[in-house]
């Protein structure tokens, strides 16, 4: 099989930067009024979160009308849906702090009841934490490419090789993906994009009164923060980045894919110590140097005699779908019993676990919204034709068995035909120093050599904290203190280390 569609150019890359006088004046702190101020009058009608569950009761929510197209601010308008919960200490508020949703794809409306339940206290009187739906996802004009169930498998969006190592169907289902998500209403789906989702955040800022905008980024939600500070960075006041992906701005979300050989390298080391563990109730083998061998060999076997899973997408436990589904639990920790149930019972011949499949309904909206952005990002999907794939998921195939070729496989946006319609961002080192990245050492989705380069592309905008864990996600999530102490006191005194830092293993001190 060949490509038939002619192949773009790769997009051209920009930098957005500020004049030398600009950027020393916005990298001055806000003074002890500004700190001090009193909530300001908003353009946003807050309300009930209407036909939402398990909220804080206090989380409000209302909508911010945006251009369609921000180059035509009089045309077509959407909404965003936007939600808060106000400052729980009026008196000691000092600003806003959005929380930017990760995937892309990721519902952000429920984040400030979700993770603001886990900010400290002093943070919660500092500001009011507020999250929003980004354009495309949720109740923020919702994409659609109806495509059909067996599509929606995680099996089939992930790029995983024929067990021979064919890349044949990888293939097929990029095309027809693309021609489904084309074939439909593109009005909104043409627009998604992460420069698209920084205007927006622009707009909901000027929604809520506020001269500039604190952020907490979580994984996507990084590289949407890196290029609104980068577009807009006068209107940045203390940004936090938690688990950044490399912004390499000719490959973006084709480097993240990539990075998966990576991370999941880096973190399978914790998974298998756990997996021979003495204690684990759940052990799989008497060495942590075992667990490697057997997985790949357990999925080899299930390459070659899958095993009927009644429920599941597909309906049948192969050998591509463990890889899956170990990837997945490599996230947190707290995960890795999944992963391990799952290989017990097909290595042992037991029942299956109940498969936990996502409904339709909301995959639909999820995977048209990360495909939207993915491939509306960046042109650099689309100018290899198939034998350079097969070489280089050849070639990952034997360097990284655990995941077998497939980061580096073939995506619908290769076939895509609606974007992106201007150019990528570059992360420079122009603008205000008032960055705060804080990193897992072993994340399997932005691996820390990922992380890295974004620290690098910010220069002296940005300080680094890596954090002795394993994980996806890093700020309130491990409880590292020393990392979580770091960040909450830049986000309430601006104050960040003279240099780049690390933490050791959980629980040791701030």
């Amino acid at each position: 099989m060949t490509y038939t569609r002619s192949f773009r150019r790769p997009a051209v890359t920009v930098a957005l930067t500020l004049p030398a006088l600009a950027t020393a004046l916005v990298a001055l702190p806000p003074g002890p009024a500004a700190a001090a101020a009193p909530a300001r009058a908003t353009a946003i009608q807050w309300g009930p979160c209407t036909g939402m569950s398990g909220l804080d009761p206090r989380q409000q929510c209302g909508t911010v009308s945006v251009p369609l197209d921000h180059a035509d601010p009089s045309g077509p308008r959407i909404d965003l849906a936007v939600s808060r919960i106000a400052s729980e200490k009026p008196a000691a508020r000092r600003g806003t702090l959005l929380i930017i949703p990760g995937g892309p794809g990721n519902a952000g409306l429920h984040e400030p009841s979700r993770r603001g339940r886990q900010l400290p206290q002093s943070v919660r009187d500092a500001y009011d934490v507020v999250s929003f739906d980004p354009r495309g996802v949720g109740r923020s004009a919702p994409v659609s490419c109806e495509l059909p169930h067996e599509d929606l498998a995680m099996e089939r969006l992930r790029p995983w090789p024929a067990a021979d190592g064919s890349i044949d169907a990888p293939m097929a289902t990029a095309r027809r993906l693309a021609d489904t998500c084309e074939a439909g209403d593109t009005t909104v789906l043409r627009t998604v994009s992460t420069r698209n989702e920084a205007r927006d955040i622009d707009r909901i800022r000027e929604a809520l009164g506020e001269r500039k905008l604190s952020a907490w980024g979580v994984s996507y939600g990084t590289y949407a923060g890196a290029v609104y500070a980068q577009m807009f960075p006068h209107r940045t006041d203390r940004w936090v980045l938690d688990s950044s992906g490399d912004p390499d701005p000719e490959r973006v979300a084709r480097g993240w894919l990539a990075n998966y050989a990576v991370g999941v390298e880096d973190a399978f080391p914790d998974f298998a110590a756990w997996a021979a563990d003495p204690a684990n109730p759940g052990r799989l083998a008497e060495r942590a140097e075992d667990v490697r061998p057997m997985f790949l060999a357990l999925a080899a076997r299930l390459d070659r005699e899958p095993i009927p899973w009644p429920g599941a997408n597909p309906e049948e436990l192969n050998g591509n779908v463990l890889r899956q589904t170990l990837l997945d639990s490599l996230y947190s920790a707290d995960r890795f019993p999944v992963a391990a149930r799952l290989i017990a019972a097909a290595r042992d011949g037991g029942p299956l676990p109940a498969p936990n499949t996502p409904p339709d309904g909301a995959m639909q909206n999820t995977v048209a919204a990360s495909l939207a952005t993915i491939c509306n990002d960046v042109d650099a999907w689309s100018g290899d034709g198939q034998a350079v794939y097969e070489k280089d998921v050849a070639d990952s195939r034997a360097r990284h068995p655990l995941t077998a070729g497939m980061p580096v496989n073939v995506m619908p946006c290769a076939f895509w035909d609606l974007g992106p319609t201007e150019p990528t961002t570059r992360i420079t080192p122009h603008g205000p120093s008032n960055v705060l990245m804080i990193q897992n050492a072993r994340d399997v989705s932005t691996p820390l050599a990922g992380a890295r380069k974004m620290r690098g592309a910010f220069g002296d905008r940005a300080r680094m904290v890596v954090v002795d864990a394993v994980g996806h996600a890093a700020y309130v999530d491990n409880g590292n203190a020393c990392g979580d102490a770091k960040v909450t006191r830049f986000l309430l005194t601006g104050e960040r280390p003279a240099r780049d830092a690390y933490c050791a293993a959980r629980n040791a001190g701030g």
